[in-house]
């Protein structure tokens, strides 16, 4: 077993991914089987930190775009990120993984707020921590908490789950003919539009230099490859890395 590429990493996973085949909520299995990835990783050394969406729930956007005041609907969102976060944090813990769940709005009777040093310092010891409600901000998305939380926290790199195993040209699932990149760099996403994440994030990523790394969170164990330097993803740097 090769020795991981990074020490620290910050993992975004989309609320839609713990659907798993369903069209809504949370699939037990599915959230069963990311946690197992999660602790093959943990497994190895790697210091782990999570920031889950809330679209399988309730996304902000959507309800604002039926009338719904903006910012009403973005700390609806929020509030469905932490029943995600605690959701991966009972996962983990039945896999005897130590977690912590932070949430940038206060719910003491939950999780523990979010406080930074505290955070470090559960890393440390070897802890995942599990960043819930977002920034805590309304018009910010979970993107952008995920590449504040891995700046905050000195992540070697962020880690985005998605449906498929990297950024394409194209929705690779409508347009099968669509072609994947194995390595951009920040500058290439923003002004191609690629949609790898929000420009916010992107441009937070890149003023940290902090390389943002697509894989594909269905496909099982994909988590611990990557890790370990193997399987497909697309890499997003500052200059277009060699090997």
């Amino acid at each position: 077993m090769s020795a991981p590429r990074f020490k620290r990493v910050l993992l975004k996973i989309s609320g839609e991914a713990l659907m798993g085949e369903g069209e809504y909520g949370i699939e037990t299995d599915m959230v069963n089987r990311i946690a197992r990835d999660i602790k093959e990783v943990t497994d190895l050394g790697v210091e782990v930190c999570l920031v889950v969406g809330g679209g399988n729930i309730f996304r902000g956007v959507s309800g604002a775009a039926v009338g719904m005041d903006r910012s009403a609907a973005d700390y609806m969102g929020m509030l469905a990120t932490v029943i995600n976060s605690l959701a991966l944090q009972n996962a983990l813990e039945k896999l005897g993984v130590s977690t912590r769940v932070q949430s940038a709005i206060p719910m003491s009777s939950v999780c523990e707020p979010y406080i930074r040093r505290k955070a470090v310092r559960h890393m440390e010891k070897g802890r995942v921590v599990i960043f819930a409600a977002g920034t805590g901000n309304p018009f910010f998305t979970t993107d952008t908490a995920a590449a504040l939380r891995a700046s905050e926290m000195g992540c070697d790199a962020l880690l985005k789950g998605t449906k498929v195993d990297g950024v394409y040209t194209a929705d690779p699932i409508k347009v099968p003919t669509a072609k994947k990149f194995d390595k951009l760099t920040y500058l290439e996403v923003l002004s191609n539009d690629l949609g790898v994440m929000d420009a916010s994030a992107i441009s937070l990523a890149r003023e940290n230099n902090i390389p943002v790394i697509v894989f594909s969170i269905k496909q099982p164990g994909a988590f611990a490859e990557l890790m370990q330097g193997r399987g497909a993803y697309t890499i997003v740097a500052k200059e277009v890395q060699n090997g």
